[in-house]
């Protein structure tokens, strides 16, 4: 019961995440510290669509129990890409704050989906 509640609770915070993730990079234009993020991670203008639409993608795996464990993948996976783009970039600060949010994925995998059983 309560590696459900944790579970739930765990797939909440990772969706909701993916979907303002999603907004705010798709609304970019609007916020000069995500220009300049991304131009500091070395993202063009152009692969910005990309990653919203891989942004929303995952937050909808999420919520599917049979694509639940892909979701997970992808999202570990663009994690440790903007990790990458992070140390690349000479900005380790950035690559440390990711890992809780790398940690994320990798314990939804271990818990399972909660409502399946």
């Amino acid at each position: 019961m309560i590696k459900n509640l944790i579970s739930l609770l765990l797939l909440i915070v990772s969706v909701s995440l993916s979907f303002k993730h999603a907004w705010d990079t798709s609304h970019f234009r609007n916020n000069p510290e995500t220009i300049k993020m991304m131009a500091d991670l070395g993202i063009s203008e152009p692969a910005i669509p990309i990653f919203v639409f891989l942004t929303i993608a995952i937050g909808v795996l999420l919520l599917i129990p049979g694509t639940f464990f892909l979701g997970n993948l992808l999202n570990a996976i663009s994690i440790v890409v903007i990790m990458a783009f992070a140390i690349r970039a000479g900005n380790v600060k950035m690559a440390l704050i990711e890992i809780p949010f790398l940690a994320m994925p990798l314990i939804m995998i271990w818990l399972k989906y909660p409502f399946k059983d």
